[in-house]
């Protein structure tokens, strides 16, 4: 399930384009589901998609890197701070899962529409996979999910920079590290001389004193990070995604490791997040009565509509997210009279391109 460029199977030489044709519906032949066609302008008149209800599920994954410092066995005796890492270690964590509903392309919902000069004038926007936006209008902008953007990472400055001579001129590590922890009590001991007003060389105003306190607060730092050792942290999102034909049992989604990360499915030393989706739609028309309504030599344009979902995702056997949301595959397909689209009307139609339901239809006859 993990989000994959598919191959497409149709045109996509641009994001959107628009048909200029009159509109004329054929009967249930050419209006039935033609996986096999491809969306746009076809000989006979064009081909559209009715979207499924996918869900975008989004992981933000935090990768702790510890590097322990050159006088970390020294950093209780020096500096009296316990339980200092002696080895490098990595570690992972889920800080944030995210459900968010998009519109997919369904293979077994695209219908091919016939073109008559006889009707009216017709402009039918397609998106580039081929759902059908609007007719006889703007489709309106679709919204793109963001993508994650880190946080820029503090620069890691190098505690060696700020060693004296005689640091650097000692005889051992050890006596390294007592000179370097001496050299850290004194700048603590000049910042708070500076903070009181105490210091030899006091700034002249507030915007100078502040860059001294940032100066003294960068080198404590970066030599307390010689024992202390450095801790890294990385946030990467995963996207995965899930457009379930129905109810979805529990299922794993991903596994995450402490030590390893993201790992398959499969990999048993991951902790299990689990999806499951649930119908809470109203009882609709069953299949047969679905096919039979198809199968009515009608003109008209076919539409969805929606039912509801509700995505729940666990760890372990915990709740950790739960969403509910129109779905497209939990509802049916219905069919708009061809009539709106003849001359005697000005029809104006915009589809919703997550459900494939009409969001909004004017009609109106011209003057």
């Amino acid at each position: 399930m993990m989000k994959k460029k598919s191959r497409r199977r149709w045109m996509a030489a641009a994001a959107l384009f628009t048909l200029n044709y009159s509109l004329f519906v054929s009967p249930a032949g050419a209006q039935t589901a033609v996986s096999d066609y491809l969306p746009g302008v076809t000989p006979e008149g064009f081909v559209y998609f009715l979207p499924k209800t996918a869900i975008r599920v989004s992981v933000l994954v935090e990768k702790t890197t510890y590097q322990p410092g050159e006088f970390s066995k020294y950093a209780q005796r020096n500096l009296r701070l316990n339980n200092v890492g002696q080895e490098p270690a990595e570690s992972y964590r889920v800080i944030s899962v995210k459900q968010q509903p998009v519109g997919v392309p369904d293979s077994l919902k695209a219908f091919s529409v016939k073109l008559n000069s006889k009707t009216a004038a017709t402009n039918v926007a397609l998106s580039e996979e081929g759902l059908l936006l609007a007719i006889n209008a703007d489709p309106r902008p679709i919204d793109q999910p963001k993508p994650f953007e880190p946080a820029p990472k503090p620069a890691v400055v190098d505690g060696h920079q700020f060693m004296n001579e005689e640091i650097l001129s000692a005889g051992s590590t050890a006596k390294m590290a007592e000179l370097t922890a001496r050299e850290i009590y004194d700048l603590r001991e000049n910042r708070s001389l500076l903070i009181k007003g105490q210091a030899d060389f006091m700034p002249k105003d507030g915007a100078q004193m502040q860059l001294m306190l940032n100066q003294l607060d960068m080198q404590e730092r970066a030599l307390s990070q010689l024992f202390s050792g450095v801790t890294i942290c990385d946030t990467t999102e995963t996207i995965i995604t899930v457009a379930p034909d129905g109810p979805l049992p529990k299922q794993v989604l991903f596994r995450l490791s402490q030590k390893l990360g993201m790992v398959d499915a499969d990999d048993l030393s991951g902790e299990p997040y689990y999806i499951c989706t649930e119908d809470l739609s109203a009882v609709g028309p069953t299949d047969e009565e679905a096919k039979s309504k198809r199968k009515q030599p009608e003109n008209g344009l076919y539409v969805n509509v929606a039912g509801k979902m509700r995505s729940t995702i666990y760890r372990g056997k915990e709740k950790f997210s739960t969403m509910e949301f129109p779905c497209a595959q939990f509802g049916n397909v219905e069919l708009l009279s061809g009539d709106l689209f003849n001359k005697r009307f000005g029809t104006h139609l915009w589809l919703n391109p997550i459900t494939g339901t009409v969001d909004r239809i004017e009609a109106e006859q011209p003057k």
